[in-house]
């Protein structure tokens, strides 16, 4: 069996992955305002795909939830910091909840994931700079690789075959590995304690709960992709599922102090 029969997605994946890498190393090394937007854009798109999942959502809707969310996103994150951040995004989120239509409770749950895990990506490169925000990508990255590959290489039993079909304990378990791969090469760079060997796991399984927990939110609108924005990816949300749970796994470490030890080397 050739490679493009084994993997008959992987020609689109790659393109479009290789298009997303160059756009976001370049706001990642210009840092400030231009990756603030960037991520703001990101959090506008999945706000407009959440927003039309619910049964019945109207269009107009979504496309303003997903205006306004970036927009939140972008001025509360460059322009407020701390508790004082996270209070304007949760004012933010319970007042904008009511566009998410019926059945809202599970969208209104991601579209806080959405809303707090982008803020956390603009609070790791603006508080942390961007090795460690490299760092939380090629976790993220280096999961989704293992479990794409492991996963179709080995097979074996699925991890929850009702909510996700597709990934195996075998490719969530090399995602571990790969993840742990990557924080023995990040800790001298960063000048990181043995602790970001537990840390790197850690937003590992952040990571693929998030990536869960989106395939859990599809299957309970009846839909196949978020979308059909990003070519053999499906949508922005397809995309980036894995980055929410790690970004907001993050950010929660940081704000609770968790990471003190580990960023400081200890």
């Amino acid at each position: 069996m050739t490679l493009a029969a084994r993997y008959p997605d992987l020609g689109p994946r790659v393109a479009s992955a290789a298009v997303m890498i160059a756009v976001g190393a370049l706001a990642l090394w210009l840092g400030g305002v231009w990756f603030q937007l960037l991520a703001a854009a990101a959090v506008g798109a999945m706000s407009w795909e959440t927003g039309r999942m619910p049964a019945g959502a109207e269009p107009a809707r979504a496309i303003a939830l997903g205006l306004v969310a970036g927009l939140v996103v972008f001025f509360v994150s460059r322009h407020l910091a701390g508790a004082v951040a996270l209070g304007a995004i949760a004012a933010a989120w319970a007042a904008l909840t009511t566009a998410l239509g019926g059945r809202r409770a599970p969208f209104a749950a991601y579209f806080a994931l959405i809303l707090f895990a982008g803020h956390g990506l603009i609070v790791v490169r603006a508080e942390f700079g961007a090795a460690w925000l490299l760092w939380l990508i090629a976790v993220v990255v280096a999961s989704d690789v293992a479990g794409y590959f492991a996963g179709r290489a080995l097979g074996g039993p699925r991890l929850w075959p009702r909510v996700s079909p597709k990934k195996t304990w075998s490719g969530t378990i090399a995602g571990w590995v790969l993840a742990l791969g990557v924080g023995a090469a990040f800790m001298a760079p960063l000048s990181a304690g043995a602790g970001i060997l537990a840390l790197s796991v850690v937003i590992c399984m952040a990571g693929q709960a998030g990536d869960i927990a989106e395939s859990a939110l599809k299957r309970h609108a009846g839909v196949k992709d978020s979308s059909a924005l990003i070519p053999g990816h499906g949508g922005v949300m397809d995309r980036f599922d894995a980055m929410l749970g790690a970004a907001l796994a993050f950010l929660i470490l940081a704000r609770t102090g968790a990471l003190g030890p580990i960023v400081g080397g200890g």
